[in-house]
């Protein structure tokens, strides 16, 4: 199980939306100020829309508001009505005019509240979602962008869950949150001042439960918060051991560990439950106390008024009034404490968001960069020293030369710096010493667009993407006709193959192209390569696991692809770079030997030693 699954659980973009986001852990971000006004910026744009959401929220809510003490006009009348009747009055009895009077401003309030909470949700929509919109594409742009040092050092799961997880915490926090903050900051304003209007002193009752409720929720939510801690971290673990399960259920079943597998799964799974269920209880009682104290504060209110009511000095309706007042006197205030939790976890996956977004990005072409048009090939490295790490060299003052159309072999144990040189000749990481040309131009004036146009790689590991075989192979050059196409699976002697396919050249690939063979995705790959009809072409050969008829297959397609070209083979198999112009034996980061094969063999060096190894264990 990976650390960074268990450390951020299932989701990896942070926590806080629980049922109301009471009592659940929350991420917290590092600059929660600075990130805050950065996601502002980003809505920045749309800050007319804004205004409009702000002004619906405004009326919405306001109306809302006014419909308790226009219900208590209704409820005095009758009740004034009824009493006349009863102390019989003459001409007393129910004013049934001002009632309909009264019902129809309320069926209008009604309405005209539905109409402003339709358009603030309609337009915070729009808005929430164009500004994910800017941010993804922001992202994808950013991604393009990065150097290879950032993907070598960053795992891909991690920079996944900001492009989804974080992107959509943001996006529901945005949805929901903003206008929740507005109405419930409208909300508490304009239900106290009309709670004022009615009494201050049995406002002054009902904000008295106030301290009693947020003493209850903060107890609870101290004793709930390790428990969800808890949770997070065991949850994280069940699901890198479902995981690892399920990518290795060929491993468990081959050595009989079907059992022990379910008893681990078993031990985490009752962990979880335990933890949840303790988690879920405790934050559970939060609501039911609050509603307690409520209904407490209820009954005094209700005691109170009529007592009020006798005296004199309110009417029955505004009693109702204030009632229902009361009870949205206390909504909107948890409403703002269950925001501020999200608003933690929103704030801490934009800042994730940000952090990609600020991460160094490949240096600029330089303002003078040129493109060659006609590249014929040649290379040539002179002094050229490199490492990853300043104090850690890989590469120590290389030269070489290499001609057009020359095949050049690159040897060595792992480590040797073979894949870094690759990496240097297509600008994946610039050189700090030393110097790289092609075609006697160095390519640091060269733009890097240009220069990797101008190489083709086909490497260990196939690279197939979701889609048909003919958009996999076309991937090689864009506008490429289907005659193109099929000609390079012919060179790459894969034709055949696709064409018994119930699909043919449309059959569809799966994400990891699991539906075909080894053999099978490293023709397609370099079918792709022979249809991009690079200068240089960069093989990692990858026939170690396949079979000696695919093997043979993937070479004869290789020299295929190699004719004509300037070729960089880095050699596993020794015996399949017998004809190479230059053999290149590297160790350490240096080039200790260099020559044919013939003249590697009579210098009885490190390329002997290493061939008479291979050779010794191919006739054992």
């Amino acid at each position: 199980m990976s650390k960074e699954t268990e450390k951020r659980g299932p989701k990896g973009g942070g926590g806080g939306f629980g049922p109301r986001g009471i009592g659940r852990p929350v991420d917290k971000a590092k600059d929660f100020k600075g990130t805050l006004k950065r996601l502002a910026r980003y809505m920045g744009q749309y800050r007319w829309s804004l205004v409009i959401v702000f002004m619906a929220t405004l009326l919405s809510t306001l109306f809302s508001i006014l419909s308790p003490k226009i219900l208590g006009q209704a409820t005095t009348v009758l009740f004034d009505g009824m009493l006349s009747k009863l102390e019989g009055l003459p001409n007393a009895g129910v004013d049934l005019a001002a009632i309909g009077r009264i019902l129809l401003v309320l069926s209008s309030v009604y309405v005209l509240s539905a109409i402003f909470s339709y358009i603030q949700q309609t337009v915070m929509v729009n808005v929430a979602q164009k500004t994910v919109y800017n941010m993804r594409k922001d992202i994808n742009q950013k991604l393009a962008r990065l150097p290879l040092k950032y993907y070598d050092t960053t795992s891909h799961g991690d920079t996944l869950s900001r492009f989804t997880n974080d992107v959509d915490v943001i996006s529901q926090s945005l949805q929901q949150s903003v206008i929740e903050m507005m109405s419930s900051l409208i909300s508490i304003i304009g239900v106290t001042i009309m709670m004022l209007t009615i009494s201050p002193i049995l406002t002054l009752l009902t904000a008295g439960m106030l301290p009693l409720s947020a003493g209850i929720s903060a107890f609870i939510a101290s004793r709930s918060q390790k428990f969800f801690v808890r949770q997070q971290n065991i949850l994280g673990q069940l699901n890198g051991h479902v995981e690892e399960t399920f990518t290795g259920h060929t491993i468990v079943k081959a050595y009989g560990l079907e059992h022990e597998a379910e008893e681990a799964f078993k031990e985490v799974n009752e962990e979880l439950y335990a933890n949840g269920w303790k988690a879920q209880f405790v934050s559970g009682t939060i609501m039911p106390l609050i509603r307690f104290v409520g209904n407490i504060g209820y009954v005094v209110i209700a005691v109170v008024g009529g007592v009020f009511v006798t005296q004199g000095t309110i009417t029955i309706g505004n009693v109702q009034a204030f009632m229902q007042y009361s009870r949205q006197f206390g909504m909107p205030i948890t409403q703002l404490a269950s925001i501020a939790n999200i608003l933690q976890s929103t704030v801490a996956a934009a800042e994730r968001v940000f952090e990609l977004l600020d991460e160094e990005e490949e240096a600029a072409d330089a303002p003078d960069a040129k493109a060659l048009h006609e590249p014929k090939g040649k290379i040539g490295l002179h002094g050229v020293s490199f490492g990853y790490d300043a104090d850690k060299p890989v590469l120590k003052d290389l030269n070489l030369d290499v001609h057009p159309d020359q095949l050049i072999a690159i040897v060595g144990p792992t480590g040797a710096g073979k894949t870094t040189l690759v990496n240097l000749l297509m600008r994946f990481y610039d050189v700090k010493q030393g110097t790289i040309t092609f075609d006697d131009h160095n390519i640091l004036d060269l733009t890097r667009s240009n220069l990797r146009t101008m190489f083709g790689m086909v490497l260990q590991d196939t690279w197939l993407f979701e889609g048909s075989i003919k958009e996999n192979i076309a991937y090689g050059r864009e506008g490429a006709s289907d005659e193109e196409i099929f000609e390079a699976a012919k060179a790459a002697h894969v034709d055949h193959f696709i064409r018994t396919l119930p699909q043919g050249y449309d059959t569809v690939l799966t994400e990891d192209a699991s539906s075909i063979s080894q053999g099978q995705r490293q023709l397609l790959t370099i079918a792709r390569a022979i249809l991009a009809d690079p200068v240089v072409l960069i093989l990692d050969e990858a026939t170690s696991s396949v079979d000696t008829r695919t093997e043979r297959l993937i070479q004869e397609a290789m020299a295929r692809l190699m004719e004509g070209r300037t070729s960089f083979v880095i050699a596993h198999r020794l015996s399949t770079i017998l004809d190479a112009d230059q053999i290149l034996v590297m160790n350490h980061g240096e080039i200790i030997e260099q020559g044919t094969h013939q003249e590697l063999l009579e210098q009885k060096g490190f390329y002997a030693e290493l061939y008479n190894s291979q050779f010794v264990a191919a006739l054992a």
